[in-house]
C-alpha cells in the first residue's frame, strides 16, 4: 500500500464557507481540522472569489473578464482579474501569519481543466469544450498557474506539505456529452475518457504536488481519475451507487475523501453527531471488504460538498463532527 499525504484519521474541508472573513475562517478551519486544514474559499465576497473566477485566475497568459454575468476569455487583463488576483493574495497573505510554523499537511483547491473548459466563455462565444485546441491551451496555462501556487503556498508555510485539490464537478457531463451548448437545444461533443485523462494528468504531473479530484456530481469517472494519476478521489457518498469501481480504485492505492456529512441542516437544524457520521465510513467500508486498519490511512472525512452555502454554526459544527469521525476511525 502506498504512503498517503495525510495522517490516518484525518478529517478536512472540501473547499468552500460561509462568510466574507478570510482570517476568521482560517482561524477556524485551523482550528477544527489541525490534521489536515485546508485553504478555504469564501464565494459570498462575489466575483472573483467563486470558483470559476477564482480558477480561470490561475491562468497564465491568458486573461478573463466578465461579460453578462459569466466568465469570458478577454483580449488582455482587466478589472476583474485584477480584483480576482487580489482577493487571493489577500488569502495567502493570512494564510502567511495563520498557519505560521505549520508542520502538517495544507490542502488547497482550485477548479480542474474540464471544469473550467466547460464554464468559461470564449470570446465569439460558446464554451471553450467546442474548441479542442483551446482546451489544450487552457490546460497548459493551469497546469503552469497551480504548479506557481503550489510553489508560493509552500513558500509561504515552509514546513507543510502541500496538498492539491482539483474539483472537476463538471467532469462527469463532458466525458458524456451533457454539457448544453449556449442555445440549450443541443449538447456538445462527448469527450472521450482517455482524452478527459490526458487532460487531468498534465496537471498533476506538473502541479508539484499529490493531487486530490474532487467530484460532486453522479457517474464519477473514476478510471479517468485513476489514469490520471491523482493521489486521490474526493466525493460524495451518497452519490456512489455501483461499488465495484471504487473498489478497484482503492485497491490500487487510490485514497479516498469520503464527503460523508451533509452540507444542508436537517429540519432540526442539528449537524450529524462525529459517530453518525464514523460509523456511515465504517459502513462503506465493510461492504467493500477491506481491512479495518487500513481505513483511516486511506480514507479522509470531509462534508459531501463544499459548505459555502450553510449557516456558518451548521459549518463549524459538521467540521467538528468531521474531525471526531475521523479520530474514532482511527481507534479501531
Amino acid at each position: 500500500m502506498p504512503d498517503f499525504a495525510w495522517p490516518a484519521g484525518a478529517a478536512t474541508g472540501v473547499g468552500s464557507l460561509p462568510g466574507t472573513d478570510a482570517a476568521e475562517a482560517q482561524r477556524l478551519v485551523l482550528g477544527e481540522l489541525p490534521d489536515l486544514p485546508h485553504l478555504p474559499e469564501l464565494p459570498a465576497r462575489g466575483p472573483g472569489a467563486d470558483i470559476i473566477g477564482r480558477s480561470a485566475g490561475f491562468l497564465v497568459d491568458l486573461p478573463v473578464q466578465l461579460y453578462a454575468g459569466r466568465w469570458q476569455m478577454a483580449p488582455r487583463p482587466g478589472r476583474d482579474l485584477r480584483r480576482t488576483a487580489d482577493l487571493l493574495e489577500r488569502d495567502v497573505d493570512q494564510l502567511t501569519e495563520q498557519a505560521d510554523g505549520f508542520a502538517g499537511t495544507l490542502k488547497i483547491q482550485a477548479a480542474g481543466p474540464w471544469t473550467l473548459a466547460a464554464s468559461l466563455d470564449l470570446p465569439i462565444g460558446g464554451r471553450m469544450l467546442r474548441d479542442p485546441g483551446a482546451v489544450r491551451d487552457l490546460t497548459d496555462s493551469l497546469a503552469e498557474g497551480l504548479r506557481r501556487h503550489v510553489a508560493d503556498v509552500q513558500k509561504r508555510v515552509p514546513r507543510a506539505t502541500v496538498l492539491l485539490q482539483l474539483d472537476e464537478p463538471s467532469l462527469p457531463a463532458v466525458i458524456l456529452g451533457r454539457i448544453p451548448t449556449e442555445s440549450g437545444l443541443g449538447a456538445y461533443r462527448a469527450v472521450p475518457a482517455p482524452d478527459a485523462a490526458t487532460a487531468l494528468r498534465t496537471v498533476v504531473q506538473t502541479a508539484g504536488a499529490p493531487v486530490v479530484v474532487h467530484c460532486c456530481a453522479p457517474d464519477l469517472p473514476l478510471s479517468v481519475v485513476r489514469d490520471a494519476g491523482a493521489a486521490a478521489i474526493s466525493t460524495d457518498l451518497s452519490l456512489l451507487r455501483d461499488l465495484d469501481p471504487l473498489g478497484e480504485a482503492i485497491e490500487a492505492g487510490l485514497g479516498l475523501f469520503a464527503g460523508a456529512a451533509s452540507t444542508r441542516p436537517p429540519a432540526d437544524g442539528h449537524a450529524p453527531t462525529s459517530k453518525e457520521i464514523a460509523e456511515r465510513v465504517r459502513t462503506l467500508w465493510h461492504r467493500l471488504a477491506f481491512p479495518a486498519a487500513r481505513l483511516p490511512e486511506q480514507v479522509v472525512v470531509t462534508p459531501a460538498c463544499g459548505l459555502a452555502g450553510a449557516p456558518e454554526p451548521y459549518a463549524r459544527a459538521v467540521l467538528t463532527a468531521c474531525r471526531d469521525a475521523g479520530r474514532r476511525l482511527a481507534e479501531v
